[in-house]
């Protein structure tokens, strides 16, 4: 059994993109959503799962021919943290920690997933999570301790992360990174930006 798992979210509606899927924009001649998945992969840190919701049909096919396993969120309407939860339970409790990654952040790559893994599996203590900043602001993807935040994330509600849960706590890992891990879409003008 790895000890590692990673969570590909991937069920929002992106609402503020506009009518059209923003997962399934293109950026170098494949989606947004795609990119994410082929870093997430690259990394071969360990199984990978794809929590799909809204356009499910569409953003799945978008993933065709990956060797990841996708998960149906049905509760992709209330908020990231049902997606969050559909992609902790998919990994049994053995896998003790999981790197979380979103779907519109193309610019994250395998080596940024590779640091905060090894940064992870170093540490001791191990800390509740290893999550990268640039420029003194918290970016993803983020990788979440379950034994020490299982708990925690169960309670999770709406549209929230694991953000709000780590804020207070003096056990977060903070690795310095470029900017792609701050570059998400959240608009029109935001992809136009990253091209």
């Amino acid at each position: 059994m790895p000890d590692l798992g990673l969570i590909l979210l991937a069920a929002g509606r992106g609402t503020r993109f506009g009518t059209e899927p923003k997962l399934l924009q293109a950026l170098g001649g494949q989606p947004l959503v795609r990119h994410v998945a082929e870093a997430a992969l690259g990394s071969g840190l360990g199984p990978v799962v794809a929590v799909l919701g809204a356009h499910a049909d569409r953003v799945g096919a978008a993933l065709d021919g990956l060797d990841l396993v996708p998960v149906m969120n049905p509760d992709y309407a209330q908020g990231l943290s049902t997606s969050l939860q559909a992609g902790l339970a998919a990994f049994p409790a053995e896998v003790a920690a999981v790197l979380v990654l979103l779907g519109d952040m193309p610019r994250v790559t395998p080596q940024h997933l590779t640091r905060l893994a090894e940064a992870f599996r170093v540490a001791d203590p191990a800390p509740s999570a290893v999550v990268p900043v640039h420029g003194g602001q918290r970016g993803n993807p983020v990788l979440l301790n379950r034994s020490r935040l299982g708990p925690a994330l169960a309670t999770l509600t709406g549209d929230q992360g694991a953000g709000r849960l780590l804020a207070g706590r003096t056990d977060v890992l903070e690795i310095a990174m470029d900017v792609g891990v701050t570059q998400d879409v959240d608009t029109p003008a935001g992809l136009d930006a990253l091209r």
